[in-house]
């Protein structure tokens, strides 16, 4: 008898049995898989770690750099007058700046149109800037070239003033509308003297030097055509430096000193006190941004290895001694000694406390008391000492560990490898498993197809024999 499907012949639910016990048989790969999970967990948990690390390092690294204990702060007694902003490099010292006038861009005005709408003529705008001799009989060009601006009959005095300023000739402009109407205005685009401009025209009237048409926009006295009036000349800024003499095109005097930016707003009655002094509260940032990525790497690793008695769960690390490592080793180097400063021995000298969660907590007193010996505070913490490694500052210390533990042999980096080599080996392990429980599962059909055949047999020769014996028990009850 054949058996098309498994139970057919017999009703033995066949497939319901297999899949039952081969459920028994995956538990073993179930395992494989739960522990991958596992591994691939801690993977990525060196993987916080790793980030965290590397932000404490760049965090200690900031506080070894000459920059950092060279941060200059600038003030100004005028702060409304003189704006002060400094770079690195900026050294300390106190200045005496009296401002004499503010540098100037030269403006023009046309005369006055109906409004906006208006054409003022047909031609061809020039301009060019430079700078203007005495009594502004003469002009000397600039670098950057005369521009020749188009202008068409039926261009309104709106569209001159956007050709203008889409033309780069170092002069913008703009329309003033007031109750006599509107007046073209140009401006020079940078103050200074070396930085103002004259236009002439050549007017399809014919007429270049008249006051109508196109070259009614022109300003030109050293040729004897200025229809436009100056409202304001050109200058450069004047000023006091300690008691010199100074002159600037702008009003930013850049690196008046190295490091130095100074601003003017206004002119001054009397010197104004410039102070650079050194940036305490800079440095202090630089030092709490290094306790707030320690703790951040300290918090994360207690969170990884602790075990919960109350919930009795564990962290994912629980147990893995490279991260109690890590934890022990940076323990350890807070409370190390430092012979790179005879002031500060400890980091707990300089207000840096030990808390009993691992974490480091800023003693604000202590602090400012180091700072107020900043050349010893900056050794403590900066020192190199590549003959003496114990006389390396504590910030060039924890920079030394994180380069350490980041390297390519270092403790992350060896522990993350190895996890990753567990996880292939774990994965070539599941299909080995894998393998064995689809033979296993193709042998278990085999038996259970076989013996569903078999027990099919069974039925149909019990059916028969009760069948025979029924005939026979109806014969011999017909006979008698």
């Amino acid at each position: 008898m054949t058996i098309s499907s498994p139970g057919i012949g017999s009703g033995l639910d066949v497939n319901s049995i297999i899949t039952q016990l081969m459920s028994i048989e995956r538990q073993p790969l179930v395992a494989l898989q739960n522990k991958s999970a596992a591994i691939q967990s801690q993977i990525s948990e060196y993987g916080k770690i790793k980030s965290a690390m590397s932000t404490m390092r760049d965090a200690a690294l900031k506080l070894t750099e000459k920059t950092t204990w060279g941060m200059t702060v600038g003030s100004s007694a005028d702060a409304a007058s003189i704006g002060v902003g400094v770079t690195g490099g900026a050294a300390a010292g106190n200045y005496s700046v009296q401002v004499l006038a503010l540098a100037k861009a030269q403006s023009l005005a046309s005369g006055v149109y109906a409004d906006s709408t208006a054409t003022p003529g047909a031609g061809t705008l020039h301009i060019e800037t430079g700078s203007w001799g005495p009594g502004q009989t003469s002009f000397t060009p600039g670098s950057t070239g005369a521009v020749d601006i188009s202008i068409e009959a039926t261009d309104t005095l709106a569209q001159v003033r956007d050709k203008i300023n889409a033309a780069g000739a170092g002069v913008k402009a703009t329309i003033l509308t007031d109750a006599s109407g509107a007046r073209l205005l140009m401006r020079s685009s940078a103050t200074g003297v070396a930085n103002a401009f004259r236009t002439s025209a050549i007017d399809a009237d014919g007429n270049n030097s008249d006051a109508s048409g196109l070259s009614a926009l022109a300003f030109d006295p050293s040729s004897g055509s200025a229809v436009m009036s100056q409202s304001q000349a050109a200058s450069d800024a004047s000023a006091t430096f300690n008691g010199l003499a100074i002159t600037s095109a702008s009003n930013t005097l850049a690196n008046i000193v190295d490091g130095v930016t100074l601003t003017l707003s206004r002119a001054t009655d009397a010197p104004v006190d410039i102070s650079i002094a050194q940036d305490t509260e800079g440095m202090k940032q630089k030092v709490q941004g290094f306790v707030d990525a320690y703790n951040a790497l300290a918090t994360l690793i207690s969170g990884e290895v602790k075990y919960d008695a109350a919930s009795k769960t564990a962290g994912p690390l629980q147990g893995d001694s490279a991260a109690v490592g890590i934890q022990r080793q940076m323990r350890s180097l807070v409370g190390a000694v430092s012979g790179a400063s005879t002031a500060f021995s400890r980091l707990s000298d300089i207000g840096l406390e030990m808390q009993k969660d691992g974490t480091l907590r800023v003693n604000a007193d202590k602090l400012d008391a180091a700072f107020a010996n900043l050349p010893e505070l900056q050794k403590f913490l900066a020192n190199s000492d590549p003959l003496v490694p114990d006389n390396n500052g504590m910030a060039r210390q924890f920079r030394a560990m994180g380069d350490a533990m980041l390297g390519i042999d270092g403790v992350i980096s060896t522990r993350t490898n190895g996890l990753s080599q567990r996880i292939e080996t774990n994965q070539d392990q599941q299909d080995s498993l894998e393998n064995r429980l689809a033979q296993t599962q193709r042998r278990l059909l085999a038996q259970y197809t076989a013996l569903d055949a078999r027990l099919g047999q069974m039925s149909a020769l019990s059916a028969y024999v009760t069948q025979q014996m029924a005939m026979l028990m109806n014969s011999s009850n017909n006979k008698n």
